[in-house]
């Protein structure tokens, strides 16, 4: 038109304006803009209002607003409009109200557009209250409703959390068009009513409408979220059938969709046959790999990114990370971590992404100088490193920093709080956990599933299984893993019948159980004796709940058969294994031939563990103590070189117990603590009062060295829980009952000694070992001498 010497108008612009603010040109609408102040059009009302709209839609509103400030003449409600859209448009709700309010000191007239735009300003929340007085204003003038003012006002409810209301718009339009439909469809999902929104959605198919592409992303989304995988499976269908599947935004969400269900297989089809992919599209399948732990499919698809040169943002980052972190790869890790420090990348959420993958990886480190370097600390980065300590068995140093933590001025979640609990739970810190449990309480987080069931397990691994049975008890609606952590409690502290009849009570209320119910269940029945019934609840996980065995749960049977002596049962069990026993399964028959003096059948466990296992410390150490058990001192020297010079190092027997705010630790032989002369001295005492009135004698044979037998006792005496019995009656009040926590399995010369201590010191001790609780108590254990 130009360069046919074509005259311009003032009519001309306004068309050529509104063709740049929809392909969101800033530069041609700014060129149009200069051309129209050379052609003296710049003051032209009109023209104006769609300099306006194009700065607006091009993200530029402050340029916008100088366009409407320099006006001269204000009367024109367009002119209003224009910058009180632009302004809400923007996500910039309170300049917007204002501009309203300064039009109304104006006495501008407003009109039905004004209206609509002040009310998608008030799809803020903090200003409904307006969005009901323009309602009101809107009530009294006596109006029929404009069906896209009824439109305006349905969103604005819908996007301050009141459907109700939303549906009482809906509902009183006469002539509802797709807006209507579409927009009470979106609100139910923004409400996260996305079984109503499917409901709604039939209901739009039921009466024919023309179901557009807003409607299938949105029900799409909506199926999604509640993971209905044959309902989306079929909004699929119906969207192929019309043609639909080739429109780029809802190949995304049915590529959504189907990650949200799990199938990545269907994902994976709808990507590969898009025939454009847009920045969206490659994020959403990259996102839906990792989600579903299709971990190297994802980095596998990073590559292809990389490698076609498309934009790489935080969210996709994430992604990555969360596959690096699912594979547990140090590798990939550093390789990302170096990939945003090279791209300046970094935000606070990959910043605390990186504490998590590293805390996954076992890099504790790394992740400790993460999490260090992080400037403004929120609190999911604290939340991160309190996990990755107490992931790492690093329990003492996740509550020592939840207590930083709380000194920072940053509030516990809920996540941290379930992060400080499985600490305390580690290191059996009951003031802890109780401390954290009034927590709960005091913020108000519902006790429900995933609180519930932590809380459960700290009471019980806290030595309670009163507090973990109240829990229980008090909790209506319980899940599958509420029932499963109560099954566990009951079998740590060696009640199995207990566990039993939680058990049947579960499937008599309907619940299906699975692999990890059937654990806990095993693992009860191990620790109770009770072999016939572990016996045939590990037949009829197969044949009642097609539940095929895992390695777990066959080591489980090995150690129920063990732990009672039938050794020979146990190794014909291994043998006629339809899998190869892993070395999980050596491993517990080794213990039992050590318990037991089967030093035949041991001695074939030991060549196969050590064959199956060779890196893994735990194992030599076994293996080691089954030769010292025998009096086979050079194998265990050839145990022990060959642990050195794999650089291999025997975890150290430590018992510790919580008095006041303080863990005290102690080791064999430990004269580390300040009261150590003292400890050793009540040691003394004990032992020669219980040998006087109480008929103990050492029994030496679990001291699995080559030496004197002067020197094992000394050995004996000196073990770490007589040594923190010792201090804890000592320092605590008489009658007050002392809980002990053991890395490793308590001897039997300890087990011995304790339960003479409960009797003649007349104290409950509870030590849990590394197998289960002891509960000590008149000269018995709740274990009944078996463990």
């Amino acid at each position: 038109m130009r360069a046919s010497d074509v005259p311009l108008d003032a009519h001309t612009f306004p068309s050529v304006l509104k063709a740049c603010s929809l392909l969101a040109n800033l530069d041609c609408g700014s060129e149009v803009h200069g051309f129209a102040v050379k052609c003296g059009f710049d003051s032209t009302v009109f023209v104006v209002n769609s300099l306006v709209a194009m700065y607006a839609k091009c993200d530029r509103i402050d340029e916008a607003r100088q366009l409407f400030d320099r006006m001269i003449d204000k009367k024109d409600v367009v002119s209003w409009n224009s910058i009180i859209s632009a302004y809400s448009a923007n996500g910039q709700s309170r300049e917007a109200i204002n501009i309203f309010r300064e039009m109304n000191k104006a006495g501008v007239a407003v009109n039905s557009y004004t209206i609509v735009g002040a009310l998608q300003a008030c799809e803020d929340p903090s200003f409904v209250k307006l969005g009901e007085a323009i309602h009101g204003v809107i009530l009294k003038a006596d109006q029929q409703l404009e069906l896209y003012v009824a439109n305006a006002l349905l969103v604005m409810y819908s996007s301050c959390g009141r459907i109700d209301d939303a549906l009482g718009i809906f509902h009183g339009i006469n002539e509802k068009d797709n807006v209507s439909w579409n927009s009470m469809l979106s609100g139910f999902i923004q409400n996260e009513l996305y079984t109503e929104a499917v409901e709604f959605f039939h209901e739009m198919c039921e009466m024919s409408l023309k179901i557009d592409e807003v409607s299938h992303v949105s029900v799409l989304s909506a199926l999604g979220r509640l993971g209905n995988l044959s309902n989306g499976m079929e909004v699929h269908a119906y969207a192929a059938k019309r043609g639909l599947v080739s429109n780029l935004q809802i190949a995304n969400t049915l590529m959504d969709m189907y990650a949200k269900c799990g199938n990545v297989s269907y994902m994976g089809q709808v990507f590969f046959n898009m025939a454009y992919k847009d920045f969206i599209s490659w994020t959403t399948v990259i996102a839906g790999n990792a989600q579903n732990s299709s971990y190297s499919e994802a980095l596998e698809l990073f590559r292809k990114v990389q490698s076609e040169g498309i934009k790489v943002d935080c969210m996709m980052i994430g992604s990555i990370l969360l596959a690096c972190g699912g594979l547990k790869s140090v590798s990939h890790t550093k390789q990302i971590h170096n990939y945003i420090i090279r791209r300046g990348l970094f935000d606070l959420v990959l910043e605390n992404s990186l504490v998590d993958v590293y805390g996954e990886c076992g890099e504790i480190n790394y992740a400790s100088q993460m999490f260090e370097t992080i400037k403004n600390k929120d609190v999911v980065s604290w939340t991160s490193m309190v996990s990755s300590f107490s992931c790492n068995g690093l329990a003492n140093e996740a509550l020592k920093l939840s207590h930083r933590m709380g000194e920072a001025g940053i509030e516990l979640d809920l996540v941290a709080l379930l992060s400080v609990l499985s600490a305390s739970a580690s290191l059996s810190t009951l003031k802890a956990g109780k401390e954290v449990h009034g927590l709960f309480i005091r913020k108000g987080f519902p006790l429900e599933r995933s609180s519930a069931s932590s809380l459960i397990d700290m009471y019980a691994r806290c030595g309670t299984v009163e507090n973990a049975c109240k829990i229980f008890d008090y909790v209506g609606n319980r899940d599958i893993v509420l029932y499963t952590s109560m099954i566990n409690a009951y079998g740590m502290h060696g009640q199995g019948k207990k566990a039993i009849s939680l058990f049947e009570k579960m499937i008599s209320s309907g619940l299906v159980p699975d692999h990890i119910t059937y654990l806990a269940l095993l693992y009860s029945c191990s620790h109770s004796g009770l072999i016939n019934e572990g016996i045939e609840f590990f037949r009829t996980m197969k044949s009642d709940y097609q539940l095929e065995p895992w390695t777990e749960h066959y080591a489980c049977v090995v150690d129920l058969l063990g732990r009672a002596n039938c050794v020979d049962d146990a190794y014909n069990f291994v043998k006629d294994m339809p899998i190869e026993p892993p070395s999980v399964v050596w491993c517990a028959l080794l213990g039992a031939c050590r318990v037991h003096s089967n030093f035949e059948i041991g001695e074939i466990a030991a060549r196969k563990l050590l064959e199956l296992e060779p890196q893994n410390p735990g194992n030599h150490v076994l293996v080691s103590n089954v030769f010292a058990a025998m009096g086979r001192w050079k194998d265990v020297d050839e145990v022990r070189m060959r642990m050195s010079s794999l650089g291999l190092k025997k975890k150290p027997a430590c018992s510790w117990i919580e008095i006041g705010n303080k863990i005290h630790a102690f080791r064999v032989q430990d004269k580390s603590h300040p009261q150590s002369i003292e400890i050793y001295s009540k040691v003394s005492q004990i032992t020669e009062r219980l040998e006087k009135e109480g008929g103990y004698l050492a029994d030496t044979k679990f001291v699995l060295h080559n030496m004197t037998e002067e020197e094992k006792k000394k050995m004996l005496y000196g073990h770490s829980e007589r040594l923190t019995i010792a201090y804890a009656l000592i320092v605590t009040s008489p009658g007050v009952p002392i809980r002990i926590t053991k890395n490793l399995r308590v001897c039997g010369d300890c087990h011995t000694f304790t339960k003479l201590v409960s009797k003649f010191i007349e104290r409950e001790i509870i030590v849990r070992d590394a197998n289960r609780f002891h509960h000590f108590k008149n000269g018995r254990c709740s274990c009944g001498d078996f463990w």
